[in-house]
């Protein structure tokens, strides 16, 4: 699993000028929308049927909330972590709050939510900034995709290479995950970075990399295929796709995991 940054040294660092991986001459995507965790990175998402009048939603990762157990599960917990809000050319917008973590998990995927006290028409109006969308289709293999961290201000270029059946990593196991092509050789700090897609939308969500070509273990996942082979990639990143959580959420952003076509983990 991708290290969760803390520190001063990497607070000093996210500070600095941002950086853009090499590919930075195809990027569609800025930091509108981003958010810097204290450890993390995010993004403020808007699903598909939301209104400007619900409360907006950030999207991380569960272990950017804690290293949870392997089949623990978060719904509805009061919280007031914040969040620093990116403008397009990652300079600091202001400073939003979470009244809930709506939903947590580290089991099959690796996702958590937010629910601000601010909603979508309050951002737009006072920082002048949108909400990325929420993809509800799964991105085809092939898909140009950046991952961009609020934390580091950085963004990555790269495709999606394919899908892990399982991956595998320490205690955790989570399904159908995206693997990246090598260019988004992705950091501690990233966890959490939204996927963008070449439309613009938000079709994952980054949480690990093989760092040292280890089999299964912290921060070196590896690939376990239906018939249980298990494949070893160092080097390469991954991410979780979220179009099959789009389901889970109903009236007024609130997750109802008993929604027809919700397979959250309950």
């Amino acid at each position: 699993m991708i290290k969760r940054v803390v520190g001063v040294l990497a607070t000093a660092l996210a500070a600095a000028a941002v950086v853009v991986s090499p590919a930075s001459a195809a990027a569609y995507a800025d930091f509108t929308g981003i958010v810097a965790l204290d450890n993390c990175s995010g993004s403020v998402v808007r699903p598909p049927a939301a209104v400007d009048s619900d409360p907006a939603l950030v999207l991380t990762n569960g272990h950017c909330v804690k290293l949870m157990g392997a089949n623990e599960v978060i719904v509805n917990q009061a919280s007031s972590r914040t969040f620093t809000l990116l403008g397009g050319s990652g300079q600091s917008l202001g400073t939003l709050r979470a009244t809930k973590l709506a939903y947590a998990t580290m089991k099959n995927t690796d996702a958590a939510f937010y629910q601000l006290s601010s909603t979508y028409a309050q951002i737009q109006q006072q920082y002048r900034s949108r909400a990325l969308d929420l993809s509800a289709s799964k991105p085809a293999q092939g898909t140009g995709i950046q991952v961009v961290s609020g934390y580091w201000k950085r963004i990555y270029t790269c495709a999606v290479d394919g899908f892990a059946y399982q991956l595998k990593e320490g205690s955790w196991t989570w399904k159908d995950s995206i693997r990246y092509t090598r260019p988004c050789n992705v950091i501690g700090g990233t966890s959490g970075s939204p996927i963008i897609d070449t439309a613009g939308k938000v079709v994952g969500v980054n949480n690990t990399i093989n760092e040292s070509g280890g089999r299964c273990t912290m921060n070196n996942p590896c690939e376990v295929s239906q018939t249980g082979q298990i494949t070893v990639r160092s080097g390469i990143g991954y991410a979780q796709e979220t179009y099959d959580i789009v389901a889970c959420i109903g009236a007024g952003n609130q997750f109802v995991l008993t929604r027809p076509g919700c397979t959250l983990p309950r």
